[in-house]
This record gives C-alpha cells, structure tokens and sequence, in this order.
C-alpha cells in the first residue's frame, strides 16, 4: 500500500481538468481497501473519494481529502441456464472492454452501451444507458463494499432502484459503499435492439444484411465517434445533462413554437425533451470560451480543449441551464457529477 501526496488528477478524468489531490492511492484487492480505509480516516465524507473511470466527473477545485482508485480486475462466467449467461466483472474494469470480451464470447445484452467511457463500477451506479438499452435491463445483481460497516454486501436489481442515470447509490447510500463487482444476465439468442437513433440507417448504409451483436456494436461506434469526441483528444464527460422529462402542457407550448422539437411521449401526461436540442435552440452549439465550449456536432457535450479548468466549465454549464430555462422554461439537470 502505498498513499502519495500532491498527485496531479490530470491522468484521471476525461475532462483532463489539472487539479490535485492531497493524498491518492489505488486497490487491487478487497485487503488492500480494507486497509486504506483503516490507514486514512478522512473528517468527513467529502474528503474521501472513490474513481473508477473518471468518465463522468468535473472537478472544480483542489481535492482536500484521499481519493482511491479502484483497480479491481477480473472477468468470469459464474453460471449459465437455457436462456442466460451470468457474467461477473470486477468494478474496475474499463467498460468498453468489458463489452467487447461479452461479444467475443457471445454474451449479448450490452452490444448498445458500446463505446462508453468508465469502469464496470460505474455502470450501476449510474445506471448507464445508450440506443435504447441502460444497465437496468442486463442487471442481475452486484456487491458493495460497506465503508463504515467494512462488510460485504449484494445488491439485487429491486434493491439498486434505478431510475433515469440513477440509483441508490447516488443519493440514499452515497458514499456509503464501493462497488467490488457487477453480475449481469446477458443472453444467449440476441434480442436486437435497432430502432433507436441512427442505428438502422448506419445498418443499411454499411450493407448489412444479417444482423449480429458484433455489426450493431460496430455501427454503433461508429456513430458515436462521428458524433461524439474522443476523451483522448478533447476532454469531455459524455453527456453533461440529463433529458428532461416535461409535462403534456409545457411540450405543447414549446411544440406550438417550433414544431421541430426533439421529444418522446413517456406516458399520457409526460414528455421527454432532449437537453442537445435545447441547448442548440439556444445557440450553445459550437460556442467556446477559452478553452471551455460546446461540442459542435452534440450540444449536450462540453468539452475542454486543453486548459480550461473545471470552475470555467461549470460556469458555462450555469450559463447554459439558465438561457434553456429563460427559452423553453425548463430546467436542465447535470448528468456529471461536480467535485
């Protein structure tokens, strides 16, 4: 076990904003945690994080605190029955990894949530999604790790309560646990999911004819890296709000005025808007302000062209919610979690 002071958490997170933490380490074991919790007892929960992936993270300052690094790794098919493989992956394997051993192996379910950033830990957590499919639908169960208690626990499907980029991990049980492992029941016969976005357009632009979990996974990166800016080269988050879920009437006003808008019906009463559209209608596509912008194809990306600290991001961010809300008289919420 090894704790270093004043490390750099530039290498971390996929904004890459530079800012530093007053003590890191990383855990490649169950022992190794237990013991850097027991070592290092922060003075309250906001000195204390836990990293996997740093994919949807903004620091906007300094980290007064530890901050560990999940480096649990390891991979296995547990079980198996006549319809379902149960595929056991460690928290901090990278996703997308992840998700291309599932298609070498044949274990479909995952092939949508191609190409998108973070660790396996994450997926629960923020009950991933992407073309039509989250977390929530290849979930089995995971286990946690209890701070305080220093126990182990499991979660199931019901206990995790997802929602939209939710679950109870984000606020009932925030910074409570630390993900060791997620299960998740993946099938053996695929049921495709094509109808969502640019999916089947893609599918017949390329000349597919019968379809597979390895050709919608293809397709699908390739949408996103036409869409979407690789972290490696521009510092992003992904998506940075959450779509926002509108009544009946406040979609019909908006609708009234421009009949293009980009929205779902979720049930008699409720719409869902999407945040790019909105933020587009308000001329935020492409804006850059030093080295903090707006993606110019995805409005729902802010991304840091190479300086630009976390405290200038957020404040676009503020500057976007409060125009959509002046516009459209809706409030956006932040899918990234602000440090």
């Amino acid at each position: 076990m090894q704790i270093q002071e004043n490390i750099s958490l530039k290498p971390y997170n996929t904004f890459g904003i530079n800012v530093k933490a007053k003590y890191f380490s990383s855990f490649a074991t169950i022992d190794e945690l237990t013991e850097l919790l027991s070592y290092y007892r922060p003075k309250g929960q906001d000195s204390r994080l836990i990293l996997g992936g740093g994919s949807n993270i903004l620091f906007t300052k300094d980290f007064d605190g530890i901050v560990l690094k999940n480096g649990l790794k390891g991979i296995e098919l547990i079980k198996e029955d006549d319809k379902f493989y149960y595929v056991k992956a460690a928290a901090g394997e990278i996703w997308h990894e992840f998700v291309l051993y599932c298609i070498e192996h044949n274990y479909a379910g995952v092939e949508n949530l191609s190409l998108i950033p973070g660790s396996v830990g994450a997926s629960p957590m923020q009950n991933i999604g992407a073309y039509g499919v989250e977390i929530k639908d290849v979930f089995e169960e995971l286990e946690a790790y209890h701070i305080h208690d220093k126990s182990i626990l499991t979660f199931s499907l019901e206990e995790c309560g997802f929602g939209y980029r939710e679950s109870v991990f984000k606020k009932k049980f925030k910074d409570q646990f630390v993900i060791l492992n997620v299960t998740y029941k993946l099938r053996k016969q695929p049921q495709y999911n094509t109808t969502y976005g640019a999916i089947t357009k893609e599918l017949e632009k390329e000349g597919v004819k019968e379809l597979s979990i390895k050709n919608i996974s293809d397709t699908i990166i390739n949408i996103r890296k036409s869409k979407l800016p690789d972290p490696k080269v521009v510092g992003n988050a992904g998506s940075f709000f959450k779509n926002p879920v509108v009544s009946k009437f406040r979609w019909h006003f908006i609708w009234e005025q421009y009949k293009d808008v980009s929205a779902y019906m979720i049930d008699d009463m409720h719409y869902k808007i999407a945040a790019g559209w909105l933020i587009e209608k308000c001329g935020w596509k492409g804006f850059r302000k030093g080295d903090a912008g707006c993606n110019p194809l995805q409005a729902l990306v802010l991304v840091n062209y190479g300086n630009s600290s976390g405290q200038e991001i957020f404040d676009l961010s503020e500057e976007i919610i409060q125009s959509v809300k002046r516009k459209f008289g809706v409030e956006l919420e932040r899918e990234v979690n602000i440090i």
